[in-house]
């Protein structure tokens, strides 16, 4: 595998394959890619912003002289991965799960700018936000949502290049889809694969999340572009399942013994991955874990979610 530096920007990491990559991979700083063959491209993923989405796209400009291009695809709903899609071509076919649709459709820009810059929830809220959300600007963003869904697989045509676009959710959303490169083993996994940081669980079952991750094994690449972090390999695809598998073991002990969702977020000690970036997730996690052992638990707002990571993180520091 050509394994470039973690270094913000454009890197071609295949024959006809670029990752456009953005450390530290934290909130919001999720990665993109382009696809090349026959003089056309396919772009998997927008950027946060606008402006974000502006230099990405101009960092790509010399390969679009050559290479025009024929298509984009959102890996997912969430706006760190589609909310720059106003920028591209109107005629510009996007394609997405229907899942993933219906997500961009449901949560747009307007409603994080509301959230993490107008919205008191508290002091850990506001310091937290400023800290993950502050580098962001989702003013003026209007919605443009894929035009071409699909729900299981299909397979779309880059010149004369075979892209497969495989939905592998509900997991890290309920519209998580993966592209893959069979000609270059390559794979742009979306937000099923967080590398070296810490994963975060809107929709699950965790089943299915590791099945997801196994469906990008068993696919073997020799290139693995991840939602977040530097360039993969199949044993951070692991990792990644080693780290479901171990917070969905110690949040059933604490749920088997009563514990609340909230103490038990603080009381998992986490190991092997305390090291990892956002490490507050652990409190959806454990949420999410809950909501799958009791069926007729209430759901937890999402802008609650986000006080808990922000109180977690308050008091773990």
């Amino acid at each position: 595998m050509n394994r470039p530096p973690y270094t913000r920007g454009l890197h071609e990491v295949g024959d006809g394959v670029h990752a456009f990559l953005q450390p530290d991979g934290g909130w919001g700083w999720s990665n993109a890619g382009l696809v090349i063959a026959d003089g056309s491209s396919l772009l998997v993923d927008t950027l946060f912003d606008l402006r974000l989405t502006a230099e990405m796209l101009a960092a790509m400009r010399p390969l679009f002289a050559r290479s025009p291009l024929s298509g984009a695809f959102n890996t997912h709903g969430n706006g760190d991965h589609c909310y720059g899609n106003q920028l591209l071509p109107d005629a510009l076919p996007i394609y997405a799960t229907e899942h993933a649709a219906e997500e961009i459709r449901a949560v747009p820009p307007a409603a994080a700018q509301t959230l993490f810059k107008e919205t008191d929830l508290g002091p850990e809220f506001l310091a937290w936000a400023r800290e993950a959300f502050g580098p962001f600007d989702w003013t003026g963003i209007e919605t443009r949502p894929p035009t071409d869904t699909f729900r299981a697989e299909t397979a779309i045509s880059v010149g004369q290049r075979e892209v497969r676009l495989i939905a592998v959710g509900p997991a890290h959303t309920s519209g998580d889809a993966i592209a893959y490169v069979p000609d270059a083993a390559a794979v742009f996994t979306g937000d099923i694969l967080f590398a070296t940081t810490t994963p975060v669980m809107w929709a699950g079952p965790v089943s299915n999340w590791l099945a997801a991750a196994d469906r990008i094994l068993a696919l073997k690449p020799s290139v693995i572009v991840p939602g977040h972090g530097p360039l993969a390999t199949p044993q951070m695809v692991r990792d990644l399942q080693g780290y479901l598998r171990f917070v969905q073991i110690e949040s059933s002990r604490r749920f088997a013994a009563g514990m609340d969702a909230v103490a038990a977020a603080d009381d998992i000690e986490l190991g092997l991955y305390a090291d990892w970036g956002d490490a507050e997730r652990i409190a959806v996690n454990v949420e999410m874990i809950y909501r799958e052992l009791d069926a007729g638990r209430p759901t937890v707002p999402v802008p609650e979610l986000f006080v808990r990571m922000a109180k977690w993180k308050a008091r773990h520091r």
